[in-house]
């Protein structure tokens, strides 16, 4: 199973699963008002009550799904992730809707922990940059399909449908991928779980500027990326509102898969994403002088892209066992969960206080912190 690149890009496909739980929301958002009427600012958590279990669990969960135990975590998301959508699809009462979404978050977290994992485990050495790079794509690709199919969907056929079409395409990767999975050893040692054990994990991986530092830089791209494809859209021309917003993720794609894989054949993955920083952030500085524009935004898509990719490649980078891979990876799921639970609310806030303007000075922040904490924690490495 080595090197084995349908495997590769089926767990690739599960990931796709896993981003298109925060994408179904996103995309729909405008449309939540018609279902629950009056709901007001409440609407806003069904996009973000899915992080809160990977902010609180995300380093246990790296721990619960480490060595040889990845398989049973994937597939029980996948299955779980199915569960949750069908009964979403019911249209049930915004509490009921909000507490699935907490449920969802316990799939959402697993699979993004299991599957890079998996991933790096599977793929040879020369395979692994390109594979992780792919990996680094799943949130971008699943945006720019439910911006392209899933709310076309939603608004001719209904919301139900786009989330039953979203448990059936969990359920098919579940069932695709069990085989395939069964060839891996199950079996490993089982850890204790206490209060001590999660605070001595979290601090084992806050202390390391090896293991931390994709987690790091992570929770500054995550703020941004979901936030501003959520908020940006009223900005934009009407005309070309959505074929903009479903172009930014399959140009950050393409760059990933182009310039990206380039760049990290010829340097550290870690450059790779402190040129994404600096480069995101000058754009920040265009959308603040050129309020909205098409060619800002675009831009700003293809900088993105070279976080993403290599903040994955990233983590075999700089460590090289299973277990410290995989709480690197439980890292990125908390320190991820976190910048899209605070991203959107917090941008949401500061336009309706402050206006347009707050979204490029928020975000250009932002790229810059990611840009510093990086370069501050290669320092620590090389001291080290």
């Amino acid at each position: 199973m080595t090197g084995s690149w349908p495997l590769i890009i089926a767990l690739w496909g599960a990931g796709l699963g896993a981003a298109m739980q925060y994408a179904k929301i996103a995309v729909i958002f405008d449309l939540l008002d018609g279902i629950y009427p009056g709901a007001g600012p409440v609407l806003g958590w069904l996009v973000s009550v899915l992080g809160f279990i990977g902010i609180l669990l995300g380093a246990v969960a790296a721990m619960l799904v480490s060595k040889v135990r990845y398989r049973r975590s994937l597939l029980g998301a996948l299955w779980l992730g199915a569960a949750v959508s069908l009964g979403q699809a019911l249209l049930p009462p915004l509490p009921v809707m909000l507490a699935l979404r907490l449920v969802e978050g316990v799939s959402h977290l697993a699979l993004v922990v299991a599957a890079p994992t998996l991933i790096a485990q599977i793929a040879t050495d020369n395979q692994r940059g390109l594979a992780l790079t792919l990996w680094g794509t799943f949130f971008g690709v699943a945006f720019a399909l439910m911006v392209w199919l899933g709310r076309p969907i939603a608004i001719g056929a209904g919301i139900p449908v786009l989330f039953a079409l979203h448990a059936a395409y969990m359920a098919g990767f579940a069932l695709y991928l069990s085989p395939r999975l069964r060839r891996l050893p199950d079996t490993g040692e089982v850890m204790e779980i206490s209060l001590r054990t999660i605070l001595a994990i979290h601090v084992t991986i806050y202390r390391s500027a090896y293991i931390s530092a994709p987690a790091v830089g992570w929770l500054f791209y995550t703020f941004c990326f979901v936030s501003i494809l959520t908020v940006l859209p009223p900005f934009l021309d009407p005309s070309h509102r959505g074929l903009v917003i479903g172009s930014m993720p399959l140009v950050s794609i393409a760059v990933s898969m182009t310039f990206g894989v380039v760049m990290l054949r010829i340097m550290a993955a870690v450059r790779v994403v402190m040129i994404g920083f600096a480069l995101s952030a000058l754009c920040m500085i265009w959308l603040f002088v050129v309020p909205a524009g098409v060619l800002a935004c675009l831009t700003l898509a293809g900088a993105l892209g070279l976080i993403q990719g290599a903040s994955f490649a990233a983590v075999p980078e700089l460590n090289a066992t299973a277990e410290t891979r995989s709480q690197a990876n439980g890292a990125m799921a908390q320190m991820g969960n976190l910048g899209n639970t605070l991203g959107t609310p917090v941008m949401a806030m500061s336009l309706a206080g402050w206006g347009y303007a707050s979204l490029p000075v928020i975000a250009g922040f932002a790229f810059l912190l990611g840009l510093v904490m990086h370069i501050l924690l290669t320092v620590l490495r090389r001291n080290a």
